[in-house]
C-alpha cells in the first residue's frame, strides 16, 4: 500500500492538496473521491485510516482539502488562513472538485470515478454528479438536502450585509471562523446549481445515503428528503448515531467506532454491488 501527496491548482488562486492511498496490484475497483464537510480538512479524525481500509479492498481513495478550507499545504489541518476560509462558497468547491475530476482522469484513465462525501461534502459531491457525466456514483454520508435554507434570514441576514462579516464558531479549534457576505451572494446568484432537490430528482446512477438517527448537525429528516426525491437511491439509517458516527479528531484507535465500521462495511458493500 502506497501513499502519495501533491499539489494542483485551485479553481481561483490557491492550491488543491490531495493525497491518494492505493495498492498496486489490487486496485480494480475505481477511484473513490472523497469531500470533507464544514469545517472540514482531508485529514480529520479517523479519514486516513477510512483511506487504507477502503485501499484493502481494492479501491484507490483520494481526499483533497478545498482551496478555500482556510488551511495551507503547508498547514494541512490547522485553519491558519481565516480570510480564505471567509471567502470560500459553494461554488469554489464544485469549481475545485472538477479540477480534482480532471486531474483524476488524466491519472487513472481506465477507472470508474466514485465521489463521495461527508455532511456538506456529500451535498456538494450530489451536485457535482449532476453537472459532469464521468461520476460513476454517489456516497453521501450525514448530508443535508437543502443548502439555502441555512442562510441567516431578518435581521441577522441585513447585519451580515452591513458588516460584510459573520463568525462561526469552531468548538475543536476555539477560533472564531469568518464567513464574508460573499458567501451569502454567491448562494444566491446560484441557486439553481445548488439546488440538491433537482440534482438528486434527475440523478441515473447508484447512490447510497447513510445517516445516523441521532444526528444533532444535519437531522435524519434531511437524508428522507433525498431518498423521497430519488426512490432508486439507497438509504441506510445508523441506529442512534450521530453526524460523525462516533469519530473524533484526533482519532488513535486502531479499531473503528461501531457506528462508523457499519458506514464504512455498508458503503463498501454498496459499491462492491453496484
Amino acid at each position: 500500500m502506497k501513499k502519495k501527496t501533491l499539489t494542483i491548482k485551485g479553481s481561483i488562486e490557491k492550491p488543491i492538496l490531495i493525497d491518494y492511498t492505493y495498492n498496486k496490484e489490487n486496485c480494480s475497483n475505481g477511484v473513490v473521491v472523497f469531500s470533507h464537510g464544514f469545517k472540514g480538512f482531508k485529514d480529520w479524525g479517523p479519514f486516513n485510516k477510512i483511506a487504507a481500509y477502503f485501499t484493502q479492498q481494492g479501491f484507490i481513495f483520494l481526499k483533497f482539502n478545498f482551496s478555500y478550507n482556510g488551511t495551507t499545504p503547508e498547514n494541512p489541518i490547522d485553519f491558519v488562513d481565516l480570510k480564505a476560509f471567509g471567502n470560500n462558497n459553494f461554488s469554489k468547491e464544485l469549481d475545485d472538485l472538477k479540477l480534482v475530476l480532471n486531474w483524476v482522469e488524466k491519472e487513472f484513465p481506465k477507472q470508474e470515478i466514485i465521489l463521495f462525501g461527508h455532511s456538506r461534502g456529500g451535498a456538494i459531491s450530489m451536485l457535482k454528479q449532476a453537472e459532469d457525466n464521468r461520476v460513476s456514483k454517489v456516497v453521501s454520508w450525514a448530508s443535508p438536502s437543502n443548502l439555502l435554507n441555512r442562510l441567516p434570514k431578518g435581521e441577522k441576514q441585513e447585519k451580515w450585509k452591513t458588516t460584510n462579516i459573520a463568525y462561526i464558531y469552531n468548538g475543536r479549534t476555539k477560533q472564531n471562523m469568518p464567513m464574508y457576505y460573499q458567501f451569502y451572494l454567491d448562494c444566491k446568484a446560484n441557486a439553481q446549481r445548488l439546488n440538491i432537490e433537482k440534482a438528486v430528482s434527475n440523478m441515473q446512477i447508484p447512490h447510497l445515503i447513510v445517516h445516523g438517527s441521532d444526528d444533532p448537525t444535519v437531522l435524519i429528516d434531511e437524508a428522507n428528503n433525498i431518498k423521497q426525491w430519488n426512490s432508486a437511491a439507497e438509504l441506510h439509517i445508523i441506529k442512534d448515531a450521530n453526524h460523525v458516527f462516533d469519530g473524533c479528531h484526533p482519532f488513535n484507535s486502531d479499531v473503528f467506532p461501531k457506528d462508523l465500521q457499519e458506514a464504512i462495511d455498508i458503503t463498501i458493500k454498496f459499491l462492491k454491488d453496484n
